[in-house]
């Protein structure tokens, strides 16, 4: 049984959500503030978390950063629940790391799907343990990337980005397919924020970025000999 951690201060949103999560198969945890959510998700190490972003005593950014910094936490997905509708917001949202963003007032049945589809994603199993082409090699189980041999750091989206191109070499991988392998679902936040990630993603590898080639019109590939 997968267990979720809802934190969300208004505790009728809570309910809601944990009823529907409950009748759905799922054991709940609850956390009405950002200090006690961090405490919570530390002690209980849950498969998802579902994190509101206006809280009080730590806000949702915070906690976030706190649970990605931990390495007890650090692969735990995350879906951003909150009143912040804005697209500037959902991208920072996204850009952050978050593997979903849902506002409010929200449909708990689109809230479930979501939550489906994450774990579903997080519940694969990994194939190989390492993968390497070229400069880069990848550890899936540990979610750690090497460039020329060297430990470097990438967000958990951009290693999901990178290591599902370079498994695919040599071909365009069209941006919606990219999409939905990362975030599920592909809508023109999700594309704004794909880009953003290939940009950033791009200085991280340093001399190594031209192998991530835009092909105009349909997406990204990867190829060696387009260094």
């Amino acid at each position: 049984m997968h267990k979720i951690l809802i934190v969300e201060d208004e505790r009728d949103i809570a309910d809601l959500i944990g009823f529907n999560l409950q009748r759905a198969g799922y054991e709940v945890l609850k956390a009405h503030d950002g200090i006690t959510a961090t405490e919570v998700a530390l002690r209980e190490r849950p498969d998802l978390i579902i994190l509101d972003l206006m809280l009080p005593g730590r806000d949702g950014y915070a906690v976030f950063r706190e649970l990605r910094r931990d390495v007890r936490s650090v692969n735990i997905p995350v879906i951003m629940l909150t009143a912040r509708a804005q697209t500037e917001d959902r991208i920072q949202g996204l850009e952050a790391g978050a593997d979903d963003y849902l506002t409010k007032p929200f449909s708990p049945k689109e809230l479930m799907l979501r939550v489906q589809a994450i774990l579903k994603r997080a519940d694969a199993p990994p194939g190989s343990v390492e993968f390497s082409y070229g400069p880069f090699r990848f550890d899936k189980n540990a979610l750690k990337f090497y460039l020329d041999g060297e430990p470097t750091d990438l967000t958990a989206t951009e290693f999901k980005l990178l290591l599902y191109l370079c498994e695919r070499s040599g071909k365009a991988q069209d941006r919606n397919d990219l999409l939905r392998t990362v975030w599920g679902y592909s809508d023109e936040v999700h594309s704004r924020t794909l880009d953003t990630h290939m940009k950033r993603l791009r200085q991280k590898l340093g001399l190594h970025g031209s192998l991530v080639e835009t092909i105009r019109g349909v997406g990204y590939c990867v190829s060696i000999a387009t260094a």
